[in-house]
């Protein structure tokens, strides 16, 4: 420190709130402790600006609108930014290395945290000092409440300096950039060689597990060379759970990459395990340092915060007071992050439950329009640093939707990926389906309509339009100038602002809102669910009268706006190669980027489009469903749509990620559908767009190292009805009392998930069991599911978000209950495929793979034992082949499955209930 003595610790004069249940305990002005139900707690607190741990999660329990209160979270992010915190008192707590505060909490930990936060205010060197101050000062404006106790820590006086020290973009370090590395070579990694770097990373004292070797040793072979163009050498590896496969294909992937000089993209479904992955590569990389040059996170452009956004929103928000709090602890993470990713890095997601999302996640580039090197914020661009750090990683940790995309619209400056490693293989269909198909929608169009034209009407926003992004690359190039003129003029027969107004009314403006009428209309007229709150749809065929016509009309609409666009498209293409001597390396990089955003619009999207709206009446193309829709969000229509999906996805897959590639592994714990007739490969392969290519795939099966007949139970349930919302909460309420916590409850459709919710909360609660739910508790899922870790005794409930790609390992996870069989929805999408997919054994291969999956989240490493429990009588035996061989499935009642889950669960020799024995036949 520069100074000698510490700046004193002002802690706030108020009433510290820890919440409990339904109500909480309070810690008085006068150091009384009260234990207050939630009517009195709501009466008490929202007036004293309480000092409590996540103030919009206090609200929604107690009932009561928002208030000002001293909410530690926000401290937390002001002190610590880009820090890991749990917005929890236990996760305050952990973090600054606390007990818990126990049950009923003690609101004396919530004084303790406050004051160890602002001591550490105390020990910032001079120039971080003079940041934080700055900011203060200005949240200070904001009417902060914990302003003046932070400016007091910090030894600063309490001028108010309005948006002062918001300007973080300018402190950011300029990246300076080697020369692009040269194209990887092809040696292959030999099977010793992923043994060796297997055994280096686990360490000398680990134990070693011969799966994990043998898996490590079999994956290596997607990293031989290639013998043919398009023959790329693909390896399908499903390991069971336990298995270590995670650093088992790191291992070969991490040796070929420092062979060859080239990187391996590793890529996952979800963002849970992409962290996950992050994580794990400390081990190949102790060295905090040199991980930052060896291995780089890469997602979608709309992960990362774009600075320019942030700069307009701090320049644009001077007259909003209210904005100044939020952009401040904003501006206090973009100094601190390490890659600017909002998405699961470093970003504390709770800041948007505190302060909604326009002033934090909406500050990414989520509409195309990057300006890319005419940004002035381009060089310390989050998103170009990550694409630049990539070039030259030897892992690069990536999703699949980002892949895909990729592979559809690889830019100029990016070179395809030559080794790929698919986690959770099992998703890919699922990811190829959302990747490979199109959607001719209000918000869509609309949205094209912004990024050709930009913002209009006065609305407020960046958009900047196409002609602000490209008319200085054009300039004196009149043809180019016209061709830009003609489409922004056509891009006027797209809906305009309040579109959606004028389609309820059946008053449409344009050929693009006629034709959106007259869809809605033949929705409404045929939807066999008109009361369905999350949407509705209908065939194409036939069309109601006027709509063929009023697609006719879209169709040459927007074949008016593609072929300007075309037009503009190649004018910059020849300024490209007229002026190759002459541009600067800007220059080219915004031309580029220009192109493959035109590119992508007129051959992705219009051409699609313009497919689409040809083909109304005749029906769709071979291979090809199509469909019309009306969206809704709370029972509240919020956008009409034509949709257009491919009966197999993977075939494109196939097509534009693995034939490029030189290798591939693919690999899973839920790859193969076992039936009562075997393990079947050929669903893995069909699912996974193998079956596609040339030469077949190299097959991998490493069995799960752990007992699940002696470390599991399952039991179906068959004396709950399932049209009684009563006898379903009764039951997860007991079975959840019979664990003692560590349940998570699974459910297939959100209404019955909030209902289950709001009868067992309060019983829970009272019993010491912390109750938190997806879709009811204001917090996104992977928070959710980091809380449910880290309290051993709390119960969560959830959908397929939490289903899938979740690891809670341990106590905090020893009871699963799903509360019906995942049947899939009979949408038109889906019965197509099942024609297409063998009727009834599509619909039981993916059920048996979402139990499979399920079930599987109940052992995550040696010595966790668990309960799966089905409250569906309907699960039939041949169903039940998801589940491994040596459990026995009984079927009982509830009273049964409690008695036999609070036995198992208690003592280690518990039997299962008498129930009967499932054959699965």
């Amino acid at each position: 420190m520069d100074s000698p003595s510490q700046p004193a610790i002002a802690l706030p004069d108020v009433p510290a709130f820890a919440l409990h249940g339904r109500g909480g305990v309070l810690l008085t002005r006068d150091g009384e402790i009260e234990t207050l139900d939630g009517h009195e707690a709501a009466a008490r607190i929202v007036r004293d600006l309480p000092l409590l741990v996540s103030m919009p999660t206090a609200a929604r329990r107690l009932k009561v609108r928002r208030f000002a209160a001293h909410d530690l979270l926000e401290l937390f992010a002001f002190v610590r930014p880009a820090r890991f915190c749990l917005p929890t008192l236990d996760g305050l707590a952990a973090a600054l290395d606390l007990p818990p505060a126990g049950s009923p909490p003690d609101p004396l930990r919530l004084l303790q945290i406050a004051e160890i936060l602002l001591g550490e205010l105390g020990h910032l060197d001079r120039r971080t000092t003079e940041r934080a101050a700055t900011l203060a000062q200005a949240m200070a404006d904001g009417d902060w409440p914990w302003a003046v106790p932070v400016l007091k820590a910090l030894g600063q006086g309490g001028s108010k300096s309005r948006f002062r020290g918001l300007d973080a973009w300018s402190v950011l370090p300029e990246p300076v950039d080697p020369a692009p590395p040269p194209p990887p070579s092809s040696l292959p990694v030999e099977a010793d060689e992923a043994a060796d770097r297997l055994s280096a990373m686990l360490g000398p004292d680990a134990e070693r597990r011969q799966g994990q070797y043998d898996y490590a040793a079999r994956a290596a072979h997607a990293f031989r060379p290639r013998e043919r163009q398009d023959e790329p050498q693909v390896v399908l590896a499903e390991a069971g759970t336990g298995t270590g496969k995670t650093l088992g294909y790191v291992a070969p992937a991490s040796v070929w990459a420092q062979k060859n000089g080239g990187a391996v993209w590793v890529s996952t479904y979800t963002k849970n395990l992409q962290r996950q992955l992050d994580q794990e590569l400390d081990r190949l990389y102790p060295d905090p340092r040199v991980k930052a040059e060896k291995a780089v996170i890469r997602k979608g452009r709309e992960n990362y915060l774009c600075l320019l956004n942030f700069q307009e929103a701090v320049q644009g928000g001077a007259a909003r007071r209210a904005d100044i709090v939020p952009l401040a602890l904003m501006a206090r993470w973009i100094e601190a992050t390490r890659d600017g990713d909002l998405g699961g890095g470093d970003f504390p997601s709770w800041l948007v439950t505190l302060f909604g999302s326009d002033r934090t996640v909406a500050l990414a580039d989520r509409r195309g329009e990057c300006v890319f090197s005419a940004c002035e914020h381009y060089r310390k661009c989050f998103i170009e640093t990550a694409r630049r750090k990539s070039t030259r990683a030897e892992i690069v940790v990536a999703n699949h939707a980002l892949v895909l995309s990729r592979a559809v619209q690889l830019s100029a400056e990016e070179s395809a990926a030559k080794r790929y490693v698919f986690d959770e293989g099992h998703h890919l269909f699922d990811a190829a389906d959302s990747a490979f198909s199109a959607e001719l929608s209000g918000m869509e169009t609309a949205e094209l309509r912004r990024w050709i034209r930009g913002a209009e009407d006065g609305r407020r926003g960046r958009a900047r339009g196409l002609t602000r992004r490209v008319e200085d690359l054009i300039a004196g190039d009149e043809t180019a100038k016209a061709a830009l003129d003609r489409a922004t003029h056509a891009a006027r027969k797209l809906p305009g602002f309040d579109w959606l107004t004028r389609l309820k009314a059946e008053n449409p403006a344009g050929v693009a809102e006629a034709f959106l009428t007259k869809l809605r209309q033949q929705v409404l007229a045929r939807t066999g669910e008109p009361d369905n709150p999350y949407g509705l749809e209908c065939e194409t065929a036939p069309p109601v009268d006027g709509l063929t016509a009023a697609a006719a009309e879209l169709a040459s609409a927007l074949g008016d706006i593609k072929a300007p666009l075309t037009d503009l498209k190649m004018a910059l293409a020849k300024r490209l190669e007229d002026e190759t001597d002459e541009l600067s390396t800007g220059e080219r990089v915004r031309i580029e980027a220009a192109i493959n955003g035109i590119e992508y619009r007129c051959e992705m999207v219009l051409s699609a489009w313009i497919s689409m709206l040809q083909g109304i009446g005749a029906g769709p193309a071979d291979g090809f469903v199509d469909w019309f829709s009306l969206r809704r969000v709370g029972g509240r229509e919020a956008d009409a749509a034509y949709h257009r999906h491919m009966i197999d996805p993977t075939e494109p897959f196939a097509e534009t990620v693995l034939k490029p590639a030189h290798g591939a592994l693919i690999t899973s714990a839920s790859l193969r559908d076992r039936s009562g007739e075997g393990d079947d490969w050929s669903t893995a392969e069909a699912r996974t767009g193998l079956t596609h290519l040339v030469n077949p795939a190299s097959r991998i099966s490493v069995p799960s190292p752990f007992d699940y007949g002696a470390a599991t139970r399952i039991f179906v349930v068959g004396d709950v009805r399932r049209d009684r919302p009563d006898e379903i909460a009764a039951a997860y309420r007991e079975l959840f009392l019979a664990a003692g916590g560590g349940a998570l409850g699974l459910f297939t459709a959100i209404q019955r998930l909030r209902n289950v919710h709001e009868r067992i909360v309060e019983p829970l609660e009272t019993a010491g069991l912390p109750l938190y739910a997806q879709h009811v508790d204001p917090i996104d899922t992977p928070t959710l599911v980091d809380i449910f870790r880290a309290e051993e005794d709390s119960c969560l409930l959830g959908t397929d978000a939490v289903r899938d790609g979740v690891d809670v390992p341990g106590q905090s996870l020893r009871l699963i209950v799903f509360d019906r069989v995942p049947w899939p929805r009979p949408d038109i999408l889906h019965k197509a495929r099942r024609k297409a997919f063998g009727g009834r054994q599509y619909d039981d291969m993916l059920i048996r793979l979402k139990l499979k999956q399920a079930y599987g989240r109940l052992l995550r490493r040696a010595g966790d034992r668990g309960v799966f429990v089905m409250l569906d009588p309907m699960l039939p035996s041949r169903l039940c082949d998801a589940f491994p061989t040596d459990v026995e499935i009984h079927r009982t009642g509830i009273a049964e499955a409690v008695k036999a889950a609070k036995s198992f669960l208690s003592d280690n020799q518990g039997e299962p209930a008498n129930g009967r024995q499932d054959e699965r036949a």
